[in-house]
């Protein structure tokens, strides 16, 4: 009981000197590319590689237009697969909803793949002089289709759900030679590039399929030479673009970043591997991987109403009786938006619900809110409305960027309360692994100044009323982290997410320190852990809490492994067991 007081008052008088530091460091954006490792050829056979697509299962489309093919490549087996060796030309792939989507310029079409059938979603009249010749495609959250016609210079769009002669419409009809194309990953924004004068345009969307007047994002300065070509964005909405010679590199504002040269002309480009830091690049000479230090967008997930049983991971698929907000923005730095899925019980309620922010783990490095998507829907399906945010990952930005975006989080719930039905005063949250540990500090450090952040909603509070930490660390000045940050310094995550190693910065270390942070005031928290995933883990947490008569409560999962709460059949005990805690503590 006597260490509490020096504790907190260390991170004070720490935070009095360094304060202003913290704040610029968590604004302060890491470089986009990893320029420790050199861009690869991950092969050169192609006739000509087009618009690539990562399926956020492991594999890679790679249509070769030239060939007439369709590869797919899974990445950490090596493995390729000539999928559909008469495949036709190609020229682009997109994937998202559980499909993948081509644009297929030799049969003017746009389509997409069943089974190994390429079936047609929208044909353009083949015999039509000259013919229309789809080029690239983007698919929204629902399922919809916009997509470029080059040579009349048109941007056309497919609603989701529809086919035939009249399902689709021209969104955009005067823009010269357009190309790329790619929405925003609020998909407030469609970006389309201009061929030959080499400019990118952005696009209001005020609905899906209906867009507003579009303005210059852009232009690549780079000589008389043609080529603004295929485009992606990436997590924090940065936008990139294929040009004569280089990848180019944009913020949400039209600033330019950086610019990655390729051996060959760059064609198009796209975000995969497992943990979505790869940069797939098409060109001439076949296709590249740059590894970054920012990570791209996992596609929307496919509407799943069963488990998969050879995953064992829950279905991730939105009852009718839950009402989603997709990609809603929570929090904002600059032109940086930080953004949020929400879930809501349709049924009417008399009374307001209590809401609970679910953060996704990922070792503050990796991971995204799609991963917890399962997790979120099923409590909400209980009578919660749910909130499964995205944050700032190391590559992007430091710590404490991640707890300013989480705390955030819960102040958009309050400031949101009537719009969403919401108790203000009934706020939880729950995380795993790396979540788990942000979601402690939110539970433990809520008065703690410098972890608050200029997110916004800075008139509410972003304390919790109760919390589930789901095998997250609540110490980071002692304990397993600690040791690692000194005995495997160059693997340890927390010297990555916190830039420093407990040594060179132990007064970082204690201000990321959840343990430490506990008091009387602090909100109950519940402990969730599998069998073979270190019990022990938190038990002076556990103590501590217990000692300043702070409820708090732990289940081991018998036979259960790290990430139990995302996999069959612990899931189901899971929600059973957040649920009955929330039902006593939310109240």
């Amino acid at each position: 009981m006597m260490k509490q007081p020096r504790c907190v008052l260390s991170i004070l008088v720490w935070g009095l000197f360094v304060g202003v530091g913290l704040t610029s460091l968590a604004q302060a954006a890491e470089p986009v590319i990893n320029r420790s490792q050199e861009l690869e050829t991950v092969r050169d056979d192609f006739g000509l590689a087009d618009g690539p697509a990562w399926d956020g299962q492991g594999s890679l489309y790679v249509p070769d237009v030239k060939g007439g093919s369709l590869y797919r490549y899974w990445p950490k087996q090596d493995k390729w697969l000539k999928l559909l060796p008469e495949a036709g030309r190609i020229s682009a792939s997109f994937y998202n909803n559980g499909k993948l989507y081509l644009s297929d310029n030799g049969n003017s079409r746009i389509a997409f793949l069943q089974g190994k059938e390429i079936k047609s979603l929208y044909q353009h009249d083949i015999k039509a002089k000259p013919a229309a010749r789809p080029n690239d495609l983007v698919a929204d959250r629902q399922g919809g289709v916009y997509y470029t016609l080059t040579g009349p210079g048109e941007v056309c769009y497919i609603p989701a759900g529809k086919k035939g002669a009249e399902s689709t419409s021209k969104v955009v009809t005067k823009v010269n030679t357009p190309n790329g194309i790619i929405l925003s990953p609020d998909e407030k924004t469609l970006y389309v590039s201009a061929y030959v004068p080499k400019e990118i345009w952005a696009y209001p969307v005020k609905f899906a399929g209906e867009l507003g007047d579009g303005k210059l994002f852009s232009k690549m300065d780079d000589g008389p030479d043609k080529g603004a070509d295929g485009m992606c964005t990436d997590r924090a909405g940065n936008v990139y673009c294929c040009g004569f010679a280089d990848v180019w590199i944009w913020n949400p504002a039209g600033k330019l970043l950086d610019k990655l040269k390729t051996p060959t002309r760059p064609i198009n480009c796209t975000f995969g591997d497992s943990d979505m830091q790869s940069l797939y690049i098409t060109g001439f000479g076949g296709l590249y991987r740059q590894r970054m230090n920012i990570s791209g967008r996992s596609p929307q997930p496919a509407d799943s109403k069963t488990s998969s049983n050879k995953s064992k991971r829950p279905a991730t698929a939105i009852p009718e009786n839950i009402t989603a907000s997709l990609d809603v923005t929570y929090a904002q730095y600059g032109s940086r938006k930080v953004l949020a899925d929400l879930f809501v019980p349709a049924e009417k309620s008399s009374q307001p619900r209590p809401a609970i922010v679910v953060v996704h783990g990922g070792g503050w490095l990796h991971g995204d809110k799609t991963k917890f998507r399962a997790l979120a829907v099923q409590l909400a399906t209980q009578g919660y409305v749910t909130m499964a945010i995205e944050y700032r990952l190391a590559g992007e930005a430091k710590f404490p960027a991640a707890i300013h975006d989480c705390n955030a989080a819960v102040r958009y719930l309050r400031a949101h309360a009537d719009q969403y039905g919401i108790d203000p005063n009934q706020i939880g949250a729950v995380g795993g692994s790396a979540g788990g540990h942000l979601v402690g500090l939110m539970a433990t450090a809520s008065d703690v100044s410098e972890l608050q952040g200029q997110g916004g909603w800075s008139d509410f509070s972003s304390k919790l009323q109760s919390a589930v930490v789901m095998a997250g660390p609540m110490e980071m000045a002692t304990g397993s982290v600690a040791e690692r940050s000194i005995s495997s310094p160059a693997s340890s995550n927390s010297n990555i997410w916190l830039g420093k190693t407990i040594k060179e910065a132990p007064e970082l270390y204690r201000l990321a320190d959840a343990h430490l942070s506990i008091s009387k005031n602090d909100s109950s928290i519940l402990f969730l852990v599998g069998e073979k995933d270190k019990p022990q883990r938190n038990q002076p947490s556990r103590d501590k809490l217990k000692e300043l008569g702070i409820t708090t409560e732990v289940v081991v999962y018998p036979g259960a492994r790290h990430g139990c709460w995302n996999q069959l059949p612990w899931f189901n005990d899971v929600v059973a067991d957040i649920d009955r805690f929330f039902q006593n503590e939310l109240k």
